[in-house]
C-alpha cells in the first residue's frame, strides 16, 4: 500500500506491474482507469504494452476493481482501530488472503456492471431539484 498518490508513484506501480506480468511488445494490457490526476498526467511513464483507457467521469461502477471493495471492506466493518496503521495492516492481510482465492475474485470481477446497484453521485437530478437518495 502506498501512503499517498502521486504520478511518480503510479509510474513505479505500472513499471512493477509490467515487469511482474511480462508486459511488452508481445503481451499487451488494456487498463481502464478513472481520470484521477495522477492517472492522466503528461508526466506519467507508461511501460510498453500497457494501454491506459480513461473511463467517463463520475462512473466508478464501470471500474471492475470497485466490485472487489466489498470483499476487502468486510473485515473492517463494525470495528474501532487504534491507528491508521492498524487499518492498513488489516487491509493488506485481507488483500493477501484474497490473492489466494482467484475463483472468488474472478467471479466478482466477471459480474456485469449492469447487475450492480447504480451508484448515485450527483445531488441534483434533472428537473427534480435535490436528489434525496444521493444524500442517504
Amino acid at each position: 500500500m502506498l501512503p499517498y498518490v502521486r504520478t511518480d508513484l503510479f509510474s513505479a506501480v505500472l513499471k512493477d506491474f509490467a515487469e511482474h506480468f511480462g508486459v511488452g511488445q508481445d503481451k499487451r494490457i488494456v487498463l481502464p482507469l478513472d481520470q484521477a490526476g495522477w492517472h492522466m498526467s503528461d508526466q506519467l511513464e507508461v511501460p510498453e504494452g500497457i494501454h491506459l483507457v480513461p473511463m467517463p467521469p463520475y462512473s466508478p461502477e464501470l471500474q471492475p476493481a470497485k466490485r472487489l471493495w466489498p470483499l476487502v471492506n468486510k473485515v473492517l466493518a463494525n470495528q474501532a482501530f487504534e491507528s491508521i496503521r492498524s487499518v492498513e495492516e488489516l487491509v493488506c492481510q485481507r488483500c493477501q488472503r484474497l490473492l489466494h482465492q482467484p475463483r472468488n475474485l474472478l467471479q466478482r470481477l466477471a459480474q456485469s456492471a449492469h447487475s450492480q446497484k447504480p451508484m448515485h453521485h450527483g445531488l441534483v437530478s434533472a428537473n427534480q431539484g435535490w436528489n434525496s437518495e444521493a444524500l442517504s
